[in-house]
């Protein structure tokens, strides 16, 4: 035997030795040896695939610390589509969900049928797709029929099995398990930390977290989260020796999986029931974030018996928890002042733990909302995180109010600039009217005329912003155009390569066109579509300033209320400087060419886009359709064309049908777009 051989025995050994005891440690939560000794036996695997790479085999366990970057995610379409879930939120819905699955069996009112209850993880929804026993794909949910395939991250995760174990019973030649991954609130806490440290955001949602580690292209950022896996299911049960999914989540743990703690078999609804309870009551005690819990009838024959309706299986349910609320003290109520003017009040909010996230500052949104909830500094009040992410303070606990606690008096002046505040007729929120003027507004305009939907300036971030005003470089936005490379060299945590990164951005972003500008404005009811309306109507900045109130509301798209604030920036002779300015630093302010004429095959055609396409977005849709012409309405009606309709189509669809509007799938789309 070569050495070679020896080599590559050795490494097939050394591989099933790892799979073996990482599914020992991390799934079975049993280890068999030291961490001292893995480690050891990891480094003599390491070292015999680095000088034979060639040997290394794809399910290899040193995959885990990240492999090369990929250059994108590649689409993958799911074997079998990953439906939804309908939910449920009270024990009515439960019993009614009960109630429908007696009655389409035809079984009386007494009978108990055998339910799995599982924790409904907080996580991104996965397929892990195995053949031979080896992962060969793992993708992501998308829109059930098409997802991203993500393998190179997944292999990362430890609890991933790159390759199935156990022999009772033994794994299948191909299997498709579905699942989902999350990051423990636990890890999360260590990455926080750490970027506290650095000065860096902190991370605020788990879930949030997790999906972007899934979807990045360098596999070494995931390998850093601290990511887990839980199966939950299998894409086809058929093809299993299982006779109710509890047997399922009894045996893919020997396989090499984990399953979610807390899931049970439940004889009867009212079971079903109580073990709710039991999950709710256990939500603060788990390593992760759950949002409910899922209901599914076990028995497999019956599952396939009553099937599934086009977006979700007839035999499992969500039940949906109410976000968790608990009590703080308000410090302090201050004043917010947003890229627009807006004047938000905040609560400022001794810190509580709540969802694994450390809150300590809350939205009241504006002065009408204070006042109704009549929240206070030194309040003690009900804080929760809305669709478990936003901070939100529910309410006053009014019983535990200070009695020298007083109303929180509303500014009439910006707290930033000392500009007056006005709040318009018809609308809820106040507003500074010092525009570029007020500090506060300069620093969030800055980072959104920079932004991707506006000028595209790449490395002008929030912390440079602040910096940039902060240290009088900045005036407006017409500044950018004039900083100078020492002084922004000078600049904290920064050095000439990054100022000089930055001056080049800044020359790129002159070839922006004019709709680009104007999206970065910060013109009210000015958005990336309106503002590309109105630069194909004007031409160009002469145009744009000619063009009267009457003129603005003509055009399709811009109506009385949009035409009216267009307007009133315009008459403002800062506003006009301004664009004058940015025009002598160089900036292009002429609109993009339109689609060529040949092109141009769908003008006068009006699209409504809804539900989900198989495999484009909508923007992408609308992208494709606009380049041809065409013009995309966020509404049904009369003088609509076409209804492009994808998965989970709604009521836009059902009135499309109402007036005889033709609906196009996507394949009907292309057709469309693609002509012979």
């Amino acid at each position: 035997m070569t050495d070679r051989d020896d080599a590559q025995a050795r490494i097939q050994q050394l591989c099933a030795d790892l799979h073996h005891h990482a599914n020992q440690y991390y799934v079975l939560d049993r280890p068999l040896i030291t961490d001292y000794e893995y480690d050891r036996l990891f480094q003599e695997l390491k070292r015999l695939e680095e000088q034979h790479p060639e040997l290394r085999p794809p399910d290899s366990p040193t995959l885990r610390v990240g492999g090369e970057p990929v250059e994108f995610l590649e689409k993958f379409r799911h074997p079998v589509a990953m439906l939804s879930l309908d939910n449920t939120f009270d024990e009515e819905g439960v019993r009614d969900f009960d109630g429908r699955i007696k009655r389409f069996f035809g079984m009386d009112e007494g009978t108990e049928l055998q339910y799995a209850v599982e924790s409904k993880l907080d996580g991104l929804a996965l397929e892990l797709i195995y053949e031979g026993g080896s992962l060969t794909a793992g993708a992501t949910r998308g829109n059930g029929e098409v997802g991203e395939e993500v393998t190179h991250n997944l292999r990362t995760v430890p609890t991933i099995p790159l390759r199935l174990t156990g022999d009772d019973p033994p794994p299948p030649a191909a299997l498709a398990v579905r699942g989902e991954v999350l990051i423990p609130l636990e890890s999360l806490e260590r990455l926080n930390r750490a970027r506290r440290k650095a000065g860096d955001a902190e991370f605020k949602n788990p879930r949030n977290t997790a999906a972007g580690a899934v979807r990045q292209l360098d596999p070494t950022v995931a390998a850093e989260r601290g990511l887990v896996f839980y199966a939950h299911s299998t894409a086809d049960s058929a093809d299993l020796p299982f006779a109710t999914h509890s047997d399922f989540l009894d045996a893919v743990p020997r396989w090499g999986f984990c399953v979610a703690p807390g899931w049970t078999r439940c004889v009867g609804i009212d079971a079903v029931l109580a073990h709710l309870e039991r999950l709710a009551a256990m939500r603060d005690e788990l390593p992760h974030e759950i949002d409910g819990a899922v209901i599914k009838v076990d028995d497999v024959s019956l599952q396939r018996r009553i099937g599934q309706t086009s977006h979700a299986p007839r035999w499992a349910v969500a039940y949906k928890y109410p976000p968790p609320q608990k009590p703080t003290r308000v410090n302090e109520i201050v004043i917010q002042v947003g890229r627009t003017g807006a004047l938000t009040p905040v609560a400022e909010l001794e810190p509580v733990l709540l969802g694994g996230v450390t809150v300590s500052r809350a939205s009241l949104y504006n002065r009408e909302e204070l006042e109704r909830k009549d929240i206070r500094a030194g309040d003690t009040v009900l804080v929760q995180r809305a669709g478990d992410v936003i901070p939100e303070v529910v309410g006053v606990v009014s019983e535990r109010r200070p009695p020298d606690a007083e109303p929180f008096p509303f500014p009439e002046r910006c707290p930033a600039c000392g500009a007056p505040a006005i709040q318009d007729e018809g609308e809820v929120v106040t507003r500074c009217t010092g525009g570029f003027s007020c500090p506060a507004q300069l620093r969030e305009g800055i980072g959104y005329f920079a932004s991707r939907v506006a000028m595209d300036i790449d490395g002008l971030g929030e912390k440079l912003c602040n910096q940039l005003v902060d240290e009088g470089l900045v005036q407006d936005v017409a500044d950018l155009y004039g900083l100078e490379l020492e002084r922004v060299a000078a600049l904290d945590r920064m050095a000439e390569k990054s100022a000089l990164n930055l001056l080049a951005a800044l020359e790129e972003s002159k070839t922006r066109p004019l709709h680009r500008v104007l999206a970065g404005l910060g013109i009210r009811h000015v958005g990336e579509h309106v503002a590309r309306v109105l630069a194909r109507n004007a031409e160009n900045l002469d145009g744009l300033r000619a063009l009267s109130l009457e003129d603005l509301e003509a055009i399709d798209d811009v109506g009385p209320v949009v035409a009216a604030s267009v307007r009133a920036f315009l008459d403002q002779e800062r506003n006009l400087e301004l664009l004058e300015r940015l025009a002598a630093a160089g900036l292009t302010m002429e609109a993009e060419a339109g689609p060529d004429e040949s092109a141009a095959f769908l003008t006068g055609k009006t699209f409504v886009l809804t539900g989900t396409l198989p495999s484009m977005t909508r923007k992408e849709a609308k992208t494709l359709i606009v380049a041809r012409g065409g013009k995309v309405s966020g509404s049904v009606s009369g003088k609509t064309s076409y209804v492009v309709a994808g998965g989970s189509a709604g009521s836009k669809l059902k009135k499309a049908n109402a007036l005889g509007v033709e609906v196009l799938d996507e394949d009907g789309l292309r057709r469309l777009l693609e002509p012979e």
